[in-house]
């Protein structure tokens, strides 16, 4: 079986992965000016690509189809604007202004959707213990196993469901009630299965002394000389961004009027070029990696 190569921003301390994606996920959500949009949209599916490119270009089709509806779908619900485009329903006016407002949600519905993509691709569950393991010992530990049983509990579904059709009694070819039965089996095999597994578990921690005395913990990751000037180069550029956020860099108004700051601001042209190297700082490295890997491979 071939293994899968780690990308290469994985492989730096997780403080700085989780950092990352909390400013990438964060300042989409609260950045609505289409430059700065634009810029994460294109480095999320960039991103992505260099991490999954195999799944890569689905992920692009799947996105454009919500894309599409939350983009159309929000002046039926959102009337202010002053440019009618047409009146529906009664006499509601669809309005531009709405229309560019719901491309503006829909991008960045979007790409938080890619960058939680690239972020599950990337955070495993060892390297969120990592970071929280030390802070909040139990809610680290709950969450950790939860992220590990999720995965876990649907393979066990499956192999429930194919062991129900080895012996004819899968229901897929029966009627609804057929399903609905062969559903409710299988969930309630799976529950028990969850049950006594987390009772073994349980046991197994108060067998080994969880809990009593004062814990320690182990971790392969540190924190070297190529994560402090990465961090630090991160930190830089997060501090740029926000420093021309607060001077009206990403100042923006969808509904009633249209209004947004251009490119005669150095505030948004600051903003937005050091928004887009933040945002690609793991995709450059990533794609370096790549180059130096094939070169090193054509010399072999």
């Amino acid at each position: 079986m071939k293994m899968k190569r780690e990308v290469r921003f994985g492989t730096y301390n997780p403080i700085i992965n989780f950092i990352f994606f909390i400013g990438a996920i964060a300042l989409c959500m609260f950045l609505n000016h289409p430059a700065f949009l634009f810029c994460s949209v294109i480095s999320s599916f960039t991103l992505y690509l260099t991490i999954n490119p195999k799944k890569a270009f689905r992920l692009i089709l799947a996105m454009a189809l919500p894309f599409v509806i939350i983009s159309l779908v929000n002046p039926f619900f959102n009337i202010y604007g002053k440019t009618v485009l047409f009146t529906c329903f009664g006499g509601r006016p669809y309005t531009l202004e709405a229309l560019y407002y719901g491309m503006a949600n829909a991008a960045m519905f979007v790409s938080v959707m890619v960058w939680f993509a690239s972020y599950n691709e990337i955070m495993t569950s060892d390297k969120f213990l990592y970071i929280f393991g030390r802070v909040v010992p139990s809610v680290s530990m709950i969450l950790t196993m939860v992220l590990r049983f999720v995965p876990n509990y649907t393979r066990k579904a499956k192999q429930i469901a194919n062991a129900r059709k080895c012996i004819g009694k899968a229901g897929d070819e029966g009627g609804k009630k057929e399903k609905i039965e062969n559903g409710m089996t299988v969930l309630s095999s799976l529950t028990n299965y969850a049950l006594e597994g987390g009772i073994m578990t349980a046991d197994s921690m108060q067998s080994r002394g969880y809990g009593c005395g004062k814990r320690t913990t182990f971790s392969i990751y540190r924190f070297d000389g190529r994560d402090k000037t990465l961090i630090s180069f991160m930190a830089l550029s997060l501090a740029l961004v926000l420093f021309c956020v607060s001077n009206g860099a990403a100042s923006v108004s969808y509904t009633p009027d249209l209004f947004i700051s251009g490119l005669e601001s150095i505030y948004t042209v600051t903003g937005v070029v050091c928004y887009f190297i933040f945002l690609m700082i793991p995709t450059v490295i990533n794609v370096m990696e790549e180059i130096t890997w094939r070169i090193l491979r054509s010399k072999i």
